[in-house]
């Protein structure tokens, strides 16, 4: 029920102060991650904070202002993009965290303890500090908003893979800069942990390669047009009829990242609140956009022996 609360947006005067109140939560969890368990001692995660944090260690500049102005440039090129509105909230939503990071986090005593402990329970802290932003379909900038973009003209890539190739290159340059092989090591635990409690608090225990979505709405061809235009993914309509009424209408069908969810569901909400939306597992995806299909190490004869084969079986 909290979940489903703190997801919706109804589009009432309400929004904007739970907005910010996610963001404030997530801003000063994430402060704690950062200033007590990652950067005392010398784990820089990846993503932006990662490069600020390595910078932090090398001109002592503040964490969270560094943060702040590498995001710039990212939020000038999501403007361009995706447009205003989904850049405004990520705004708002990097300056709070960015601002509690080094004024509530200049408070905060350092951990400087077993570094094990420090990537675990940093990336415990993360991850739950990120999952409430998402759940408002905002982000806090950095290699989520960068994948996206990346995403728009690599559409061959994975989300995942492309923000796994941004963390990779901080982290390699962190290793440089702190000249110690386990600062790779504590921030791949780091990152393995957060992304964990992501998924796990957004789409449950039970995670399985992406989701598949069906919707029952009256105006299902709008629908369509704007998923594939801002979600960028394909959608199939297939004939229903409804037993009890008798109607026939069109059901849609699109595969997504777990990480679309939400925005899709936001999308179609603003467009007809009276939709039915299922959301299911999909164990495996494969195709454009998702994994690509690995083929069998067979000969060509031997692929036309095992097909002859079941056909004789049939």
């Amino acid at each position: 029920m909290w979940k489903q609360r703190l997801t919706h947006r109804s589009g009432t005067k309400w929004d904007i102060p739970i907005d910010l109140l996610t963001y404030v939560v997530s801003g000063l969890l994430f402060s704690i991650a950062v200033k007590c368990f990652t950067a005392p001692n010398q784990i820089a995660p990846g993503g932006v904070t990662g490069l600020a944090t390595v910078i932090n260690f090398l001109t002592d500049a503040p964490i969270g202002l560094l943060s702040f102005l590498i995001n710039v440039p990212i939020f000038i090129w999501a403007f361009f993009e995706v447009g205003y509105r989904f850049v405004v909230r990520t705004i708002t939503a990097n300056v709070i965290t960015s601002f509690l990071i080094d004024w509530f986090g200049s408070q905060l005593p350092a951990y400087q303890g077993e570094p094990i402990l420090a990537a675990l329970f940093g990336g415990l802290l993360e991850g739950v500090s990120l999952s409430i932003v998402f759940m408002r379909d905002s982000t806090t900038g950095g290699t989520d908003m960068v994948a996206r973009l990346l995403k728009r003209h690599f559409r061959h890539l994975s989300t995942g893979k492309l923000m796994f190739g941004v963390d990779l290159c901080v982290v390699l340059f962190s290793a440089i800069v702190y000249r110690r092989i386990e600062s790779i090591l504590y921030a791949l635990i780091y990152i393995f942990i957060s992304t964990r409690i992501i998924d796990t608090l957004l789409y449950g225990a039970d995670i399985g390669h992406g989701k598949v979505m069906w919707i029952v709405t009256s105006k299902s061809e709008q629908v369509a047009q704007q998923i594939i235009k801002d979600i960028d993914r394909g959608v199939t309509g297939l004939e229903a009829r409804g037993m009890y009424s008798g109607q026939s209408y069109e059901v849609l069908m699109c595969a997504v990242s777990r990480t679309e969810v939400y925005h899709l569901k936001d999308l179609v909400r603003s467009i007809d609140r009276d939709a039915f939306i299922i959301v299911g597992d999909a164990g495996e995806i494969s195709g454009e956009g998702f994994e690509t299909p690995v083929l069998e190490d067979q000969s060509l004869p031997e692929l036309v022996e095992k097909v002859r084969r079941k056909k004789a079986q049939k």
